[in-house]
């Protein structure tokens, strides 16, 4: 965090801290660093597409069309995945939706090939970022009966199990 800037907006009146609030979103829309007015979700995709792409043996990622549903990112091979991003202390992921229906028997359409979880603090920096497969998804999702979707809960056994990528 810089400090300069730190003590420069703690000496802004409210009003002047909306104001730069409001110009670094559209700041940050300018350069195309977010697409939507979600900030937290579209930091932690800016996040694993960097991450993905700056580490070698990983699968390029570019980001999916928007308005594409369940999907964020697609690798140079037409891979799918879904990512969502938790502010710490959160432990559990927003709503993945059309994936199936609670009490259906049968294996929904692979709607993804990966979840991707990313984990950021106070300061939107990343402190984990965990990658599930569809299998996964389907084996620890739960159903979230207020918003009729699936959600996942970060374990210690899912932890366990998904693939540590941060």
């Amino acid at each position: 965090m810089n400090k300069n800037l730190l003590d420069w907006i703690k000496k802004c009146s409210d009003e002047e801290v909306w104001e730069t609030f409001a110009l670094s979103k559209k700041e940050l829309k300018n350069r195309n660093l977010i697409r939507t007015n979600n900030i937290v979700g579209e930091r932690g995709e800016f996040l694993v597409i960097a991450t993905y792409n700056n580490t070698p043996g990983f699968p390029n990622l570019q980001a999916a069309p928007e308005g594409t549903q369940n999907v964020d990112a697609l690798s140079r091979k037409g891979e799918r995945y879904s990512i969502k991003t938790m502010s710490i202390p959160s432990k559990t992921t927003s709503v993945f939706y059309n994936c199936g229906e609670l009490g259906d028997r049968s294996v929904p359409q692979k709607k993804f090939e990966y979840v991707v979880i990313v984990m950021i603090d106070d300061n939107l920096e990343p402190k984990k970022i965990i990658e599930l497969t569809w299998e996964q998804f389907l084996k620890y999702r739960k159903w979230h009966k207020t918003m009729r979707g699936w959600n996942i809960s970060v374990t210690n056994e899912l932890l366990k199990q998904s693939k540590v990528i941060f």
